[in-house]
């Protein structure tokens, strides 16, 4: 009995020495940040947004953190309902909060044309490892929340209102943008794969122009590059990057 217990615990040691030896451990994507390559028309702001200019008509869309969202997002100061993050919730035996989505901040200034029409669904985001990922609609989302609701009353059922609530209120929405008018809110993506680094957030058909029964004349693309690197360790604070 003795015997196996020495060759279970040399087994462990060995495993975690080729561990150490070839750079196993967990991987944390850093924020994305824009690229300096952007297609014609992009600046890249300094608060790591990125702005298209189309004479008075500017188009931003900024990578958002868990840290932003709860600052900015959650009612009360409570993360622990923000729709956008896990709050501060940890895995038991961890120290960190892992991501629940992909965020983006998008502000659409409209001073050029009668009215401008940009529906977050015709977005997406494609990855240089060839991954492509869909915008989560409100119902998707609404559908995500109503399944992880806990009980059908009391505290379920408030931060299950509390969390659909704020999305109503924050996501990106489809109405028109009137000539002299702003819009803003958010577009949420599912959580990328971790080894993602390179992408680009495509914006489609994004109206400016209708005919008389409103339908859309004149449509503009825009393609977004953001980048982001990739650590490798047992945690964040110990993570190096992964090469």
């Amino acid at each position: 009995m003795r015997l196996v217990r020495n060759w279970r615990a040399l087994s462990l040691l060995v495993v975690l020495a080729v561990s150490a030896m070839t750079g196993c451990g967990r991987y944390f994507p850093t924020p994305f940040q824009p690229t300096p390559q952007q297609p014609s028309g992009m600046t890249v702001n300094d608060d790591g947004s990125i702005t298209y200019d189309l004479d008075r008509l500017a188009i931003t869309l900024r990578a958002m953190t868990d840290e932003e969202l709860n600052r900015l997002v959650s009612p009360s100061g409570d993360s622990s309902v923000n729709p956008y993050t896990f709050g501060d919730l940890k895995t038991p035996g961890d120290t960190w909060t892992p991501s629940r989505f992909t965020v983006f901040h998008l502000q659409v200034a409209n001073y050029q044309f009668p009215k401008v029409r940009l529906d977050p669904v015709n977005s997406q985001i494609t990855t240089s490892n060839s991954r492509q990922y869909a915008p989560l609609s409100f119902s998707e989302l609404y559908d995500y929340y109503r399944a992880h609701w806990v009980g059908r009353t009391g505290r379920g059922r408030t931060k299950f209102r509390t969390r659909t609530d704020v999305l109503n209120r924050t996501l990106f929405s489809k109405d028109y943008i009137f000539s002299g008018s702003d819009a803003d809110g958010y577009i949420v993506f599912p959580r990328l794969h971790d080894d993602v680094r390179n992408i680009q957030v495509d914006l489609t058909d994004i109206a400016v122009r209708f005919n008389y029964t409103d339908e859309p004349v004149e449509t503009i693309d825009l393609t977004f590059n953001f980048d982001r690197d990739i650590l490798r360790g047992d945690t964040p604070a110990t993570a190096i990057r992964d090469n």
